[in-house]
Parts: C-alpha cells; structure tokens; sequence
C-alpha cells in the first residue's frame, strides 16, 4: 500500500507475487476493437527472488509453438517478444539491466503492426529504450499472439507453469487498439524530476482493453475500467 508516492496522485495498491506459489491472473482474450494496435503499462518492484531467473510479468498464448511475454531473462535484462509458429514475429533484448531491488520500474510498451513499417517501442520510466542485443521487427500485418481473439492472457507469468514472477506489480494497463505516449501513465516530477504515476482511469481502454489497481482483495483481477 501506497508504495508508489506522489503529492499529487497516489497509488494505494499493489499486488505481491511469490515465486514459489506459481499463482497468477489469467484472462482469455475476446474480441478485440482493433488487433493491430495495442500499448501495455505497468509499474513493476523485483525481489530478491527475482534476480538470475527468468521473470514473467505477462505472457500469452501458452502453446509451445506460439506465445509472447513481457518478461526479464535470467541475466536480469528485459524482453519483450511475440513467437508464432516457431518464428520471431517481434523480439526485443534490451542490453541494460534490471537489478535495483528497491526501486519500481514503470514499462510502457507500444506496437502498431498495421503501418508499412510496423513500430514497437519501449520505454521505462518515461525515456525510450533504444539499445539492445536482439531487436526484431514485426511485417505488416503479421499474425500475433498479443491482443488476438481466443489467446490466454498471464498477469505475473509467463504461462501456467513457467517463470512465475517474484515482485510487485502496480497499475497494469492494456489499451487495446490505440498507441500511447508514456506520458499517458506517468511524469516527471517539476520538483525532482523523478518519473511518478498519473491517474489512468480516464483512458479510452477498448474493448479488450483493461486496468488492474488490485484495489479489491476479494477480487484481484477486477477491471476498474469496467
């Protein structure tokens, strides 16, 4: 409880992984406004646990041919990929790691497949990620695991049974058919220039959109965008 701080907005949950429960949130995906297009935010506190192993903040599909994740590897750098049918559709590795225990890390994720040169972008703590050891590329109009009718959505995992994360995570946010800004999720601080959370619930989410506060401990897969 209020782990993430500001004068201006608070977030007054978070929801605790422990590795060793395998626990996580699960969700089959429906019909989505627009499969092309999608933008994921999270705030994310590792663990002790964490570090050397790989880490699933979320995945999808759970099909050993085809899935996706937003992961950190067992060298503690952050990946974000989409793997259909035996082959890389995106792959990002970024070369820096991720090892400060204390502090919360904000990852905002972005990708249109649907332009001619499809973009995935990522950023963490407001500034765009821009180096890393493998960077692959979506086509137009590739097929995918992300945002697609009928594919099983992990919060905390990586599948069922696999790279369960050890850690926090606070205000996930999956904005189905649009590409935001970080700028959307979070700001720099006038005073400090620390990068802290804004409030989201205002955002058009779409159809299979969703916003995870885990404000509710009777339901903490409840979606506050409704």
């Amino acid at each position: 409880t209020n782990s993430i701080k500001d004068t201006g907005y608070d977030v007054a949950n978070s929801l605790r992984f422990d590795t060793a429960s395998d626990d996580y949130l699960n969700r089959t995906v429906g019909t989505p406004t627009q499969s092309l297009k999608y933008t994921i935010s999270t705030w994310v506190k590792r663990s002790v646990q964490s570090t050397g192993v790989n880490n699933g903040i979320l995945g999808i599909g759970n099909n050993g041919s085809s899935n996706a994740a937003l992961r950190f590897k067992t060298n503690d750098t952050l990946q974000f990929y989409d793997h259909v049918s035996n082959a890389d559709q995106v792959n990002y590795v970024t070369n820096r790691v991720f090892r400060d225990l204390s502090a919360w890390f904000h990852i905002v994720i972005s990708s249109d497949r649907s332009i001619s040169s499809p973009e995935t972008k990522i950023f963490i703590n407001g500034v765009q990620e821009t180096s890393f050891s493998t960077s692959t590329e979506y086509n137009q109009n590739d097929d995918a695991n992300w945002n697609t009718n009928g594919k099983v959505l992990y919060v905390g995992s990586y599948n069922t049974s696999a790279d369960h994360i050890d850690g926090y995570l606070a205000e996930l946010v999956f904005i189905d058919g649009s590409i935001l800004a970080p700028t959307e999720f979070g700001e720099f601080d006038e005073d400090s220039a620390i990068w802290k959370p804004k409030d989201v619930s205002g955002l058009t989410f779409g159809d299979q959109g969703f916003y995870l506060d885990f404000e509710d401990s009777s339901a903490l897969g409840n979606d506050a965008a409704g």
